[in-house]
């Protein structure tokens, strides 16, 4: 009975198919098939929409993962293209954008890093950057991971001496911070050094990060001969000391390559229809880092359509460089050639290398896939083990496939926040956690249970609107940092919602927050404690601790948006540029406050008008 269903589903989404045919035209496009819950399946582009969409409609030459797709499609729309480089990056940013059911995807979907040079304050930043690069500055990356740029910024500031601090903080100092006493800043802030001076080594730190390390070597080698000759042994000493940082980037330089100015490698390795993706980042004949990404596909997709399609995942948000080394041919290499060609805005070139160094550097990376995938595989089991170890303690009725897990954070209540991650037998998802901003005027200040009851209400009414149904954002385990309290909060709170295929667990700090001594609650069983020495408590401990560390990560952020933001930005016709003048003539915006009307007209860029304005939002209290 159950096969007639599904054979009636796929004759339904093969009609369906069928009824937008007559329509289509036959040139470049893209399109999307939608199921009844308007959840998109899947993002394909055609270089003739007519003819691909016929082949959906013989569900005979398709693999079983495809009929099940077909046989979900309730709709399809279309977006017709002049060519089929355009219909491939379109398909990308949807891709993307829409993380579709049947897409091949990069689990990991990340924001790699940058370091930025602003380019918008006569005392440029040295700063990590992550997502758009519309504001002013240069951008050297991408890094590999948030590691390889953090200890690069920190060798870095050694070197070079620029400053790290945020344009509000370095307006209003008053004297030289902790930077610059461990010799990481030259103390811009408190003009311990020229403008003149300061942008040289602006334009020494871009040199650089531009591949031209051995020129600004020789260039302090000489400064440092030339103050040693002269008897100045203290400047002399500062340029040892920066000539030493650059050595110690240098040294971090895995891999020596200098046939390789900006290059990627990409070697992909499968075993059981599971896949590791690596990739090694080289950019002005530096090394800048690896990463290894373990895609979602199904297990009869091919590999070289896998490899492809997290090349042209991984430029959507990243500019090609020249040369993309691969491990195997791409099935449309030349299609993925011209689309990354047209946006880098030069040529860039996927080559098989099969002999020479290039080749080494393949193979080095394959066997870096090989050994990642081993452990990951690994990993994975001794996970799932975990996961069947921690349903037979807590006498769980289903396995634990997701589990989500609560905390909230503020200080003596004021900006609140709730935080929720997930896991699962792939570890901590973290594209999943969520954080929620505490709304509830009512709520009297620290009442845990009042937010712990508005973030649960929040997700899962939600969560019955949208995805009841989707098993994979459903979770089997809800575990809540707190006690007695927390659990009775969490039962009424699904009780009202009326949700009741949901494990509540609360876990309890130990006397005197001791781990290892930590309390269980369960609805219906009386609290208990596991030895201290085992591995569902070890398990349990880091899902809760990871959810505290997310929660006090997201208070944080909220506290110091908070305390960044100025009375100065509510009047009309202070902008960026007034309000530094204001903090830099004033040293703070409560001294602007202060001021009076003939000092707010000293300041540059503020005419007698806008002063008045500034002083009568101030002290016009009528």
């Amino acid at each position: 009975m159950a096969m007639d269903n599904e054979l009636s589903s796929l004759e339904k989404g093969v009609l369906t198919i069928k009824n937008y045919i007559q329509t289509l035209p036959s040139c470049p496009g893209v399109y999307r098939m939608i199921n009844g819950r308007d959840e998109i399946l899947y993002v394909g582009k055609a270089k003739n929409l007519k003819k691909r969409v016929i082949s959906y409609t013989q569900p005979d030459r398709l693999p079983i993962r495809l009929q099940r797709m077909v046989a979900e499609t309730m709709r399809m729309e279309f977006v017709t293209t002049h060519t089929e480089v355009e219909a491939l990056l379109l398909e990308i940013n949807l891709i993307k954008k829409l993380m579709p059911l049947y897409n091949i995807l990069m689990r990991d979907s990340k924001s790699f890093a940058f370091i930025r040079i602003t380019g918008d304050h006569p005392y440029p930043l040295l700063t990590k950057h992550r997502g758009a690069r519309n504001a002013p500055g240069d951008y050297y990356g991408p890094f590999a991971s948030g590691e390889a740029v953090n200890t690069t910024l920190t060798a870095l500031h050694r070197a070079f001496l620029l400053r790290s601090c945020p344009d509000t903080v370095f307006a209003t100092r008053k004297r030289p911070c902790l930077q610059y006493q461990i010799k990481r800043c030259s103390a811009p802030c408190v003009n311990y050094i020229s403008q003149g001076d300061y942008q040289k080594l602006v334009q020494e730190t871009r040199t650089f990060l531009s591949g031209k390390s051995n020129e600004v070597q020789k260039h302090l080698a000489e400064s440092m001969e030339t103050a040693s000759t002269a008897r100045e042994y203290e400047k002399a000493a500062v340029f040892r000391d920066r000539i030493r940082a650059l050595t110690q980037i240098q040294a971090r330089q895995i891999i020596n390559t200098p046939f390789l100015k900006d290059a990627d490698i990409f070697a992909i390795y499968a075993v059981g229809g599971k896949t590791c993706v690596q990739l090694f980042l080289f950019r002005n004949g530096s090394n800048y880092g690896a990463y290894s990404s373990f895609p979602s596909h199904g297990e009869d997709i091919p590999a070289d359509e896998v490899l492809e399609a997290m090349i042209s995942q991984f430029y959507e948000d990243t500019i090609p460089p020249l040369e993309i080394l691969v491990n195997m041919p791409l099935p449309n290499q030349k299609l993925i050639e011209d689309a990354l060609s047209q946006k880098a805005g030069k040529r860039v070139s996927i080559l098989t290398p099969k002999a020479g160094a290039k080749a080494d550097l393949v193979r080095h990376a394959l066997q870096n896939a090989q050994e990642s995938l081993t452990r990951h595989l690994a990993e994975k089991a001794s996970q799932l083990d975990l996961l069947q170890a921690f349903m037979e303690t807590f006498e769980l009725p289903t396995f634990p496939h997701r589990i989500e897990v609560y905390d909230n954070s503020h200080i003596q209540g004021s900006l609140a926040v709730g935080a929720m991650v997930v896991a699962t037998s792939e570890g901590f998802i973290k594209n999943a956690y969520r954080k929620y901003n505490i709304r509830s005027q009512v709520l009297s200040p620290g009442d845990d249970y009042g937010m712990l009851r508005e973030v649960l209400t929040r997700r899962f009414s939600k969560a019955l609107e949208h995805d009841k149904d989707d098993t994979a954002q459903w979770p089997d385990v809800v575990l809540i940092d707190g006690g007695k309290g927390q659990l009775s909060t969490a039962e009424a709170t699904f009780a009202d919602l009326g949700i009741s295929d949901i494990q509540l667990i609360a876990i309890a700090k130990g006397p005197d927050r001791n781990a290892g001594r930590e309390t269980f609650y369960l609805p219906g069983r009386k609290p208990f404690q596991l030895p201290p020495n085992n591995k569902v408590l070890y398990y349990l401990q880091r899902l809760r601790d990871e959810a505290h560390r997310f929660a006090i990560g997201a208070h944080r952020k909220r506290r110091m948006k908070a305390i960044s933001v100025s009375k100065l930005d509510e009047i009309p016709g202070v902008g960026a540029a007034r309000k530094r003048a204001l903090l830099q003539y004033f040293g703070s915006a409560k001294a602007v406050e202060g001021a009076g009307l003939k000092d707010l007209e000293m300041v540059d860029g503020v005419s007698k008008n806008l002063a008045k304005k500034i002083y009568e939002y101030f002290h016009d209290k009528s």
